[in-house]
């Protein structure tokens, strides 16, 4: 029987960095107030020029680097955005053009928050039905483009990156389950309205900004990672204390101390980078994972759980062995 394995992991912040002390000069806010409401000091902003496609490369080449592959050696290509390079083509056929690789499916995932979890699943499937062998799987985004600056609730969230890993085909399982939902129902609670062009066709200013009722938004998050993170668990037989590590989507402390909590994990077996990435929709999973992998905290062998929460709503998780 074929599996997947997770064999390389990478990560890309944007070099200019966007602090509390900075946004205090930009809107009605405090560094204080920032803090406690959402545990971000501060977040990377993507230069000038620089697209969701350039992070995304970035952070693919080093987990090749990690796996020890070549762009010979990769024949897949899934890239996780909800801001992509251009309408058309996919960010993903423009980090395979980046990457010199040919030839190879390569094409985008849109699941906002969930779709790094949404990507790795595709790529599992792909490689347990033996129609590819070795899948480059990035979270990508420049959410700082539809963040309106002027809205103190929201700019102070979101932020730029690129998280990747490489997913290979293993003897030995990697991907143990995956799961997978959304509901429509829930658009308004967080989205970005006025992003298509009029029914008549017609030019016109596109206005796209993020807009959220963010407390509607936490306490859905937090009721549903926790039932999600019960649904990957009995799945696999497992109990909470077999699991190694909690890998959450990067959208606040609260909401991760809080799925923390519903899991009986202490604070110390969860990945938090929220503080120094922001929330960086789909690159938040793979970006905390690739941070941990490379300070050692994540161990060959260890059990992790992945899991998001995002617009549409959707949400997933993702059960592996390291």
């Amino acid at each position: 029987m074929k599996f997947s394995r997770i064999t390389g992991t990478g990560g890309y912040l944007p070099e200019r960095i966007l602090t509390n002390h900075d946004l205090e000069e930009m809107v009605d806010t405090t560094d204080e107030w920032i803090q406690e409401r959402t545990g971000i000091k501060q977040r990377h902003i993507a230069a000038e020029g620089e697209t969701t496609a350039d992070l995304g490369t970035k952070a693919a080449r080093l987990a090749m680097q990690m796996a020890g592959k070549t762009a010979e050696d990769i024949d897949l290509i899934i890239v996780a955005t909800t801001t992509p390079a251009k309408v058309f083509p996919s960010t993903a056929c423009l980090v395979q053009q980046q990457l010199d690789i040919h030839g190879c499916p390569a094409f985008d995932v849109q699941a906002v928050c969930t779709g790094f979890v949404y990507a790795l699943a595709t790529a599992n499937s792909f490689i347990r039905s033996g129609m590819a062998k070795t899948a480059l799987v990035i979270g990508a985004e420049t959410l700082s483009r539809i963040v309106d600056w002027t809205d103190r609730t929201t700019c102070v969230l979101f932020a730029d990156g690129a998280g990747a890993v490489v997913l290979e085909e293993s003897d030995e399982p990697g991907i143990l389950s995956t799961h997978l939902h959304a509901d429509g129902r829930y658009e308004e609670l967080l989205h970005v309205p006025n992003s298509q062009p009029s029914d008549t066709g017609d030019a016109q200013k596109i206005e796209a900004h993020i807009c959220m009722k963010g407390n509607e938004v936490f306490k859905m998050a937090v009721n549903t990672l926790g039932r999600i993170a019960d649904e990957t668990l009995a799945a696999n037989n497992f109990k909470k204390e077999d699991i190694d590590w909690l890998v959450p989507h990067q959208a606040n402390t609260r909401i991760i101390t809080a799925t923390a909590r519903k899991l009986k994990l202490p604070m110390d077996k969860v990945v938090v980078t929220v503080d120094t990435h922001g929330n960086t929709s789909a690159a938040s999973v793979p970006l905390a994972l690739d941070t941990a992998v490379r300070d050692g905290r994540i161990k060959k062998g260890d059990s992790i759980i992945l899991e998001a929460f995002g617009g549409g709503f959707t949400w997933g998780s993702a059960l592996l062995k390291f």
